[in-house]
């Protein structure tokens, strides 16, 4: 039996089969090749000229290139069994040719692994095998020996031998039985155990509150995930521009032989305002101030002042946002605000205070529990003798909170495809002139479904539900109540205008409500789009809304992308018009509906 021993160029051979430079024609023409997969491969790989050759000696140097790229694909694909035969046409302008004539494929046996210096433990050389995925009798294909190799040094790897590197391997083609046998060469050097964290640039987080976050253990086996989650949860808190997180070299253990883990953070600009602003027609203007500082507790906490003036709501609020507290993924918002609303409905000033935990339970969903109290002045109208009359309210309303989030969509101001889910429930008891317990629930969700080759037309539905269990009419205060109609819930109407009103054509709001939207998204441009959309929505006095609480508006609208969202101009008409509806409202924001 003759062997031939060879150490493949496999990483060469790779990079030949992915060149391909743009131009008018191959180097030459492949002949002899039956299987259709192989063929493309190697047309792929062969160089390009702008034009025939100019003479048969370029002819023939153009034939032998494309030889040895014809042989490196070979290779490549796990035929060493090959003829490749340049040659140069009798045509003018002559061309190249190359008759390949492949040969039997090459098959994997006997995949080994061999250990440079001292062998990791049993279980460790277990696991680096058991990851090789290499078929006894699969195709010798490059790509899939190196491979190999790579998941078998990062498997010995994220087993705590995080010098681990590979040696050059050795590649038998055994041109007897048709096989390849490659044996992988690892040098594993010593089970690394981790020490804390070195925080080696001078910023605004604490050391301590750094070391808490990491989640590891001095002296833990070392883990690449842990280290690739530390630098997940800085990157999550989002205030810093740049985050890194390494395992420190040899020379950097401790006496004890631990090494540290060495975080590099760039923060972000400390301070930073943002200005927005909004208008429709039944809502009027609106404009947005958000001031943000950032890091200003030195554990990557973000502070928020947000004023808002608008016709409907003003509003002064501040904002903590404390990130990982008390365990990872975990953040607790304190927030306090004061406010003055004008509706239609009531008119309500006062304050809050409250507290909010949001635990991310996966990348997509969201756990929430809050607490939050409100002190206000309400004054609003109700009926007295069959006649409307106002009244006033001083309250105090104790409210908790349990919402459950989902979001699978890709994008945030823009979705276009995926779904979004929450759900919400809030005990609230009320004190003041009037007592009321009650459970006000609500769940809403959206989906968006693309279309087309590039995905320029979306399908996008929503659906919201809220009932409140234990309330009755008209004992719940008005600024609690449900409410719809305007930009956010049924375009085509005024803020409040659907659902039971007053004789006097108050909106009265309910203790139900549904809403539902069908809008078709499409994008003529790179910038500019357009949708046409049917909103229905419907707020009962009961715990479930009735057919004759139901108002439908629709409409059309254009929207031109800003790069991070896009700016949204719809104008939307009442199909259900009533006394005092406008024929027609126009709403101006940035972002889709939902």
């Amino acid at each position: 039996m003759v062997r031939k021993t060879t150490v493949l160029g496999l990483a060469a051979a790779i990079a030949a089969v992915a060149a391909q430079a743009k131009a008018d024609e191959p180097s030459a023409t492949i002949t002899g090749v039956e299987d259709r997969a192989l063929r493309e491969a190697i047309q792929r790989a062969l160089t390009q000229s702008d034009g025939p050759p100019a003479s048969r000696s370029e002819a023939r140097r153009r034939a032998r290139d494309a030889a040895d790229d014809a042989v490196a694909v070979l290779r490549a694909e796990g035929y060493y069994a090959y003829v490749v035969d340049p040659d140069v046409t009798e045509t003018d302008p002559p061309r190249g040719t190359v008759k390949v004539t492949p040969g039997q494929l090459f098959v994997i046996a006997d995949p080994r692994i061999d250990w440079s210096g001292a062998p990791p433990d049993e279980g460790v050389r277990e696991r680096a095998f058991s990851v090789l995925g290499l078929t006894e009798g699969a195709a010798g294909r490059a790509a899939e020996i190196l491979g190999a190799e790579g998941r078998a040094v990062a498997q010995v790897q994220k087993l705590g031998y995080a010098d681990a590197a590979a040696d050059p391997r050795q590649v038998i083609v055994d041109h007897a039985d048709h096989t390849v046998r490659p044996t992988f060469v690892i040098a594993a050097g010593d089970l690394v155990k981790v020490d804390g964290v070195d925080l080696s640039t001078k910023g605004r987080t604490r050391i301590e509150w750094l070391q808490r976050l990491a989640p590891w253990k001095e002296g833990d086996v070392y883990d690449p995930e842990d280290i690739a989650e530390l630098e997940r949860r800085l990157r999550d808190t989002g205030v810093y521009d740049t985050v890194s997180v390494a395992l420190a070299p040899k020379d950097k253990a401790t006496p004890e032989g631990l090494r540290p883990i060495q975080v590099t953070l760039s923060d972000r600009a400390s301070r930073t305002l943002e200005l927005g602003a909004g208008y429709s027609t039944s809502e009027g203007p609106g404009v947005d101030a958000k001031w943000i500082r950032y890091n200003r507790l030195r554990r990557a906490d973000t502070t928020t002042i947000t004023t808002r003036v608008a016709k409907l709501e003003k509003s002064l609020e501040g904002s903590v946002a404390l990130p990982h507290w008390g365990r990872p993924q975990q953040t607790l918002k304190l927030t306090s605000r004061v406010f003055a609303d004008t509706t239609d409905a009531y008119d309500e000033t006062g304050a809050t205070l409250s507290a909010d935990l949001t635990r991310r339970l996966q990348t997509t969903r969201y756990r929430t529990y809050g607490l939050s109290v409100d002190l206000s002045q309400t004054q609003e109208r109700t009926t007295a003798n069959g006649l409307p009359v106002g009244q006033r309210l001083n309250l105090a309303t104790f409210t908790a909170l349990g919402a459950y989030a989902w979001d699978y969509s890709d994008n945030i101001l823009d979705p276009r495809r995926g779904w979004r889910v929450e759900a919400r429930a809030e005990p609230t008891a009320i004190t003041g002139e009037t007592s009321l317990v009650y459970i006000r629930t609500q769940a809403q969700g959206s989906a968006y479904i693309p279309f087309g080759k590039e995905a320029d037309t979306v399908l996008a539905g929503r659906l919201k539900l809220g009932a409140m269990l234990g309330g009755t009419m008209p004992e719940v205060p008005a600024s609690r109540r449900f409410y719809s109609g305007g930009g956010g819930s049924v375009r085509g109407y005024s803020y409040q205008a659907i659902g039971p009103r007053l004789s006097d054509n108050t909106p009265q709001g309910g203790l139900s409500l549904f809403e539902g939207s069908i809008e078709l998204r499409h994008r003529f441009t790179q910038q500019w789009g357009g949708v046409v959309f049917i909103d229905a929505g419907a707020v009962g006095t009961e715990p479930t809304p009735n057919t004759r609480d139901f108002s439908v508006g629709a409409g059309f609208g254009v929207r031109y992308d800003l790069g991070f969202g896009p700016i949204r101009a719809d104008i939307a008409f009442p199909l259900e018009k009533r006394e005092g509806d406008s024929a027609f409202q126009i709403y101006l924001s940035i972002g889709q509906s939902f």
